[in-house]
């Protein structure tokens, strides 16, 4: 079971040789088991907004459409992953990337991360 980090669904979605082998892999391997946080919804959504992404639909219909085409399943977000968030210690300042370190840990997935700093975190398993 894997949780895959915004840039991970982004690469998968618009640039699939930018994914290591081992990403690939996990991702092909998890068949059913592949889950998408909310909070990549609101990442893509706002970086869209801001200029910093261009995407060739609007995100309300491109991030549905990508978790369809690719099989993957959304996770909510809870107040249980919002407390585990603020909780986790100060290795990676980035909301978006701390809300999905709280969500693989509460939800047991291994994170597919290319981020070095969330591969800091203890009790997370990641993979690249």
């Amino acid at each position: 079971m894997i949780l895959l980090d915004t840039c991970t669904l982004l690469w998968l979605a618009i640039e699939p040789t930018r994914l290591s082998g081992a990403a690939r892999e996990a991702i092909v391997g998890a068949g059913e088991d592949a889950f998408v946080s909310a909070f990549s919804a609101w990442e893509i959504a706002w970086k869209h907004r801001n200029g910093g992404l261009r995407l060739d639909l609007e995100p309300e219909r491109w991030f549905p459409l990508a978790l369809e085409i690719h099989a993957l399943r959304e996770l909510p977000l809870s107040g249980a992953i919002a407390l585990r968030m603020a909780a986790l210690p100060q290795i990676h300042r980035d909301p978006a990337d701390r809300f999905l370190i709280a969500t693989a840990q509460e939800h047991r997935l291994c994170l597919v991360t290319p981020d070095p700093l969330i591969r800091q975190y203890p009790d997370l398993i990641t993979v690249w």
